[in-house]
């Protein structure tokens, strides 16, 4: 780009749109992310090309990603400022009446999670209590699935042919040995005992939550954050949970309470996915019982030829991984198409799962069932070398 072209594209950027019909100027790339960003704040009131935030808690949720990821610092603060008074956020952050008469849901709490440094110390707790009547929400309707699949999963992964004979599961027994009924006796001759093996009453399973904090995946952490929370409990499970940006934060501590979690992540900022995986693989003790879940859209900021290489270490050790694009019921993601099947290629499968089938994905991973196999059979579509856009 020559001297002149980077004028005038700083001068688009200033002016906007219509202001600067004649300029020329073609904003490409990140620099629409910023005139988009700048726009929503700026343009609302004066031009109607712009439609502004309103009131859309997720659009607010992604704006916030938007400037942190684009803006310096410095200038973050001022937008964020403006914003208090523009998009209407001064309210609702400075009256704890206002914000317990909102309906709870994602959409807030995203927001709520992004402006969190804004929040006046009076609205605080109230924030707090939005927050947690959302997260309670999710952990009521699925909680329970998730414990009975990780659960049933360690159960079938602990059965032996060699039980002893209180283990003996009998009703699987029996149907492994049917073709040895003798009908003049009127029973079945098990040649082959299916049973359960003894439990091991210590952690047999590690899991790995590593969340990628941009706007895009807002929703994406709050399920995260519900679903870590749910295994820290079961005692046959370690749960790890690290967020990142381009730095790595271990949040494993927080996990007793998903609001901690959740007002412990930053939205928005860089992506430095390498830097993260590095973090997981020290972490990683007993590959052949670690599952690592990398929830993010892939749109790495740093070495993308480190990230894949990390990413074959921790497949070629043994361990268990999967990307997944999206753990929300949104629909469909955006993300990074050449990461994903780059990743497919190695053995890492990438994919969006929603809620509901999270609890059995899980399962999946902890059996070391084929995850493609298992995304197929929930028509989830996966990244692959032939995938067509």
């Amino acid at each position: 780009m020559t001297e002149e072209e980077d004028r005038l594209r700083r001068w688009r950027l200033v002016l906007g749109g219509e202001a600067a019909d004649g300029t020329g100027a073609r904003l490409e790339g990140d620099d629409l992310v910023r005139d988009r960003a700048l726009g929503d704040l700026y343009d609302a009131e004066q031009r109607p090309r712009r439609g502004g935030l309103g009131a859309s808690a997720p659009s607010v949720a992604r704006w916030l990603g938007d400037i942190r990821s684009h803006f310096p610092s410095r200038v973050v603060q001022v937008m964020q400022a403006d914003a208090m008074d523009r998009l209407g956020l001064k309210g609702l952050l400075a009256e704890p009446e206002m914000l317990a008469a909102v309906q709870p849901d994602i959409g807030l709490v995203t927001t709520l999670m992004g402006l969190r440094g804004a929040i006046p110390e009076s609205s605080k707790e109230a924030a707090r209590q939005v927050v947690r009547a959302v997260t309670d929400e999710l952990e009521a309707r699925l909680a329970q699935a998730l414990v009975q699949a990780v659960s049933g999963a360690l159960d079938r992964s602990r059965r032996t042919t060699r039980p002893r004979a209180a283990d003996i599961d009998w009703p699987r027994t029996i149907a492994a040995n049917l073709r040895h009924y003798q009908p003049e006796h009127g029973t079945v001759v098990p040649e082959r005992l299916v049973g359960h093996a003894r439990r091991r009453g210590q952690v047999e399973r590690h899991l790995i939550l590593c969340i990628d904090q941009s706007g895009s995946m807002a929703s994406s952490i709050v399920w995260s954050a519900v679903f870590g929370s749910v295994l820290a409990s079961l005692r046959s499970v370690r749960t790890s949970l690290v967020v990142f940006d381009t730095e790595v934060v271990d949040l494993t501590e927080e996990l007793d309470d998903p609001v901690d979690v959740l007002f412990g992540i930053q939205l928005g900022g860089g992506t430095d996915i390498n830097r993260a995986l590095a973090y997981c693989q020290e972490l990683i003790e007993e590959p052949e019982e670690t599952v690592l879940v990398l929830l993010s859209d892939l749109l790495e900021g740093g070495i993308a030829e480190e990230m894949l290489r990390r990413a074959r270490q921790v497949h070629d050790s043994g361990a268990v991984m999967v990307a997944l694009l999206a753990l929300s019921d949104d629909g469909a993601p955006y993300y990074d198409a050449d990461h994903a099947r780059a990743l497919a290629e190695l053995g890492v499968p990438a994919f969006a799962c929603t809620p509901d089938v999270f609890p059995d994905l899980m399962a999946a991973a902890i059996q070391r069932r084929d995850l493609g196999e298992w995304a197929a059979e929930h028509d989830i579509v996966t990244a692959g070398p032939t995938e067509e856009r």
